[in-house]
């Protein structure tokens, strides 16, 4: 089923520290992430800093940041800022590069068999089912990427994980819409299963295959969705990325 509907009281004071714009990006950016700051939607600095309760000054540094990061933009006459919209186009683009690392990643780790991953991954993959009972959008977020950061790193490449690493951002941005939507989480965590077991087993095509399966799977509910909510209701025929995947 759908999660509940963003409540703009989520957003919790955060008491000043040293770290306090850190802290204060961390929690825009996981409030975009989660839906509860949506494209459309205008927001100042005051609005903001009174919502998080610190002053104006690290709410500036933390938007300079989602800034530059593409997440957000300067809404038109420069009355505050909106939240960038995740577009077909880039959603597209997004998991064919996506779809690609994780092949290679699930593919390298599966050089030999790898019977060392099976009790590590599995413990990943509990912790993944146990947040999906739980229903919290950003846990189930965080434990999806912590089982495809455990492919990457069992790859022992570290060109892959720095690639993949740029697109997270936005990777984590795409996950939020798929798992708001009415999809079955425990399917997700079977199909990662089914990857780690290729891993363990040095079935090194089948693993490449089931994580770009995977991907382009999740890559079909997310675009659905914004195609859905376009406001235009462009047909597939004016957008060529949708028959990509």
């Amino acid at each position: 089923m759908p999660l509940a509907a963003p409540n703009p009281s989520r957003l919790t004071v955060l008491h000043a520290t040293p770290d306090l714009v850190e802290r204060t990006y961390d929690a825009l950016l996981d409030a975009i992430v989660s839906g509860e700051l949506g494209p459309g939607e205008r927001h100042t600095q005051e609005a903001l800093a009174e919502r998080l309760g610190v002053s104006r000054q690290p709410i500036l540094q933390a938007l300079l940041l989602l800034k530059r990061e593409g997440l957000i933009k300067d809404e038109p006459g420069r009355r505050g800022v909106e939240v960038e919209a995740l577009t077909p186009a880039f959603v597209s683009h997004l998991y064919l590069v996506r779809g690609a690392l994780d092949a290679l990643a699930a593919r390298s780790a599966s050089y030999r068999p790898r019977p060392e991953l099976r009790e590590p991954g599995m413990a990943l993959i509990r912790a993944g089912r146990a947040s999906s009972r739980a229903g919290t959008t950003l846990a189930m977020i965080d434990a999806d990427l912590a089982f495809h950061r455990f492919i990457y790193e069992a790859a022992h490449n570290p060109l892959l994980m720095d690639t993949a690493r740029i697109h997270w951002l936005h990777t984590r941005r795409a996950m939020g819409i798929y798992l708001r939507q009415p999809v079955s989480v425990r399917t997700v965590w079977s199909e990662h299963q089914a990857i780690l077991n290729a891993v363990v087993r040095g079935d090194a095509r089948l693993a490449e295959r089931l994580a770009r399966e995977h991907c382009e799977a999740s890559a079909q509910i997310i675009l659905r969705h914004l195609f859905d909510n376009e406001p235009s209701a462009a047909t597939a025929s004016q957008h060529p990325h949708r028959r990509q995947l």
